[in-house]
């Protein structure tokens, strides 16, 4: 009777058991179809929804493989432009280190061992180290180092028993390599030279809209006028705000700006300097055939309009300084100065059209460049990082999904504004992801997934002392798994990870991440190396 009541217990548990797994099977089941649907809408929109995400991308960020690790406590100054110092060497294989990005290590070789610790007791240059990308040429197979580089300061590091380190590094300052060698120690070492950076240029402010006179304009006039008039009685202003508005002006614009717009200053001076009733035929063509060498070969119509809105002046302005030479010419005189010099004054200083300026102006194109990454990617939110052009320039440039030598290509480039415009056109022209052997499309642009905090592609390394820049991707195509899932050293936690090749030329590509839990999405994503990664993104 006892056993009866038993066996009739253990039934009804059972069957209380199989309803919650059916429960659970299902709900798991309505998720994967949620999945499915957000990722067609990001396949649609280019961005990834955070809301399907449960895992934590911070933990990607702190590489928490590399076990307990020890703060430096040390945060470098930064080093003055054009600084020349030593510093131990790591050169790497596949990885281009930019500023701001972090850079993990695991050090076995026993030269580099020195290295580091090296820099972790010098005294000029505390717990800084020198990064340049090593690669094979692909013609001869010739190992070859870059020639620009970044330091990179060590934030966290751990000694390990058997004599490795373990260290977390972020990137400073780029660098010129002067030269590299191999001392007594054993330890790389290089002799840099830190790059001086541009400021972020940003449109003059008076270009379009407040138009003072030209200060020297006053200065050219004052020896053709009468002697009895005075400046001020032909409404030419004196004014010093003036005088600093110019000076403001031609201060930031760049070499070639300044020489286009000197030329059209030039040409207005050039016709007031001419007296036609002194100057012999010669002189005339001689300053007219010099006067044509300025003109600007573009084919923008509104830069020529300007450059004849000017001439007019110009032409105007010299012949009423030929009548103001003629000393007794009375009120008439007076006003035709006064409405000729009006005319100048309403005159844009800006000789090339809004749109050339805004070509360079790096605010402009820093909100472009986020506004283009907001749409492919969709995550982290670089709001902040637009008011900082230069950062953002490193920060896309570090997480932009091309190849290696393209990334080396974006780090040798200087100048905030030529960086960013390249990034643009990456990032317009980025569509699919290519194997780098056989040019098989792996992936599209909207297959793209963020698993870290600091972005789609972020640097790890494995226990043999490999850096690997990797692509994180929703889904992936004519990719082979080999050999079966692993925990161990995995560099997202919760995910175990399995070795993907190509499958038409079998080129190892990445790996495959499988959720080891049943509540952490994605259930699985993909990691594509970056050095694996097609040149063309097209």
């Amino acid at each position: 009777m006892v056993d009866d009541r038993l066996l009739e217990r253990e039934r009804q548990q059972i069957e209380q058991i199989r309803q919650l797994d059916f429960e659970e099977l299902q709900v798991e089941e309505v998720d994967d179809f949620h999945d499915s649907s957000d990722n067609d809408d990001r396949a649609a929109t280019g961005a990834d929804s955070s809301n399907q995400l449960t895992f934590d991308t911070c933990l990607a960020s702190l590489h928490t493989y590399l076990g307990d690790v020890e703060d430096t406590h040390n945060r470098m100054a930064f080093l003055e432009g054009g600084a020349i110092l030593t510093l131990p060497l790591f050169y790497l294989d596949g990885v281009v280190l930019f500023p701001e990005a972090t850079l993990p290590l695991r050090v076995i070789k026993p030269n580099f061992i020195a290295a580091a610790e090296r820099a972790l007791s010098q005294v000029d240059v505390p717990y800084t180290i020198g990064v340049v990308r090593v690669f094979r040429e692909p013609d001869n197979g010739r190992i070859t180092f870059a020639t620009i580089g970044t330091t990179a300061e060590i934030r966290q590091y751990r000694r390990l028993e058997d004599g490795s380190l373990n260290v977390v590094t972020r990137g400073q300052q780029r660098f010129r390599l002067r030269r590299r060698w191999i001392d007594v120690e054993g330890v790389p070492c290089g002799e840099i030279q830190i790059i001086q950076e541009d400021l972020p240029l940003r449109t003059p402010r008076d270009v379009f809209e407040t138009l003072g006179c030209v200060s020297n304009l006053s200065q050219s006039l004052s020896h053709t006028l009468p002697s009895n008039s005075s400046s001020r009685g032909y409404g030419i202003r004196d004014n010093d705000s003036d005088a600093t508005s110019e000076e403001s002006f031609e201060s930031e614009l760049s070499p070639t700006e300044r020489r286009i717009h000197q030329s059209v200053i030039d040409f207005a001076y050039g016709c007031d300097i001419m007296d036609e009733s002194t100057s012999s035929d010669d002189d005339k063509s001689a300053f007219q055939s010099d006067i044509q060498s300025r003109r600007p070969h573009l084919n923008d119509s509104d830069s020529i309009g300007n450059w004849k809105q000017s001439e007019n002046v110009g032409l105007r302005i010299g012949k009423s300084s030929a009548l103001g030479r003629q000393s007794h010419r009375g009120e008439g005189s007076k006003m035709c100065w006064r409405n000729e010099l009006s005319q100048f004054r309403r005159t844009s200083r800006a000789f090339l059209p809004h749109w050339v300026y805004r070509m360079y102006d790096s605010y402009c194109l820093a909100q472009r460049a986020a506004d283009k990454w907001k749409q492919i990617v969709g995550t982290p939110n670089m709001d902040g990082l637009v008011k900082k052009p230069d950062l953002l320039s490193f920060y896309i440039a570090s997480k932009i999904p091309v190849s290696e030598s393209t990334r080396q290509e974006l780090l040798e480039i200087d100048g905030v504004s030529y960086r960013l415009r390249r990034e643009i056109e990456l990032l317009e022209s980025f569509d699919l992801v290519r194997c780098k052997t056989c040019k098989t499309a792996i992936a599209k642009r909207s297959d793209m997934l963020v698993m870290s905090s600091e972005g789609p592609l972020g640097a790890y390394v494995n226990p043999h002392g490999c850096v690997h820049e990797i692509l994180t991707l929703n889904k992936a195509n004519g990719l082979a798994l080999y050999g079966p899932a692993e925990t161990e050293y995995s560099w997202f936690p919760g995910y175990a990870w399995t070795v993907a090749s190509c499958s038409i030329c079998e080129t190892h590509m990445g790996w495959l991440f499988t959720a080891t839990k049943k509540k952490l999405k994605p259930k699985s994503f993909w990691g594509i190396r970056s050095s694996q990664v097609a040149e063309g993104t097209c």
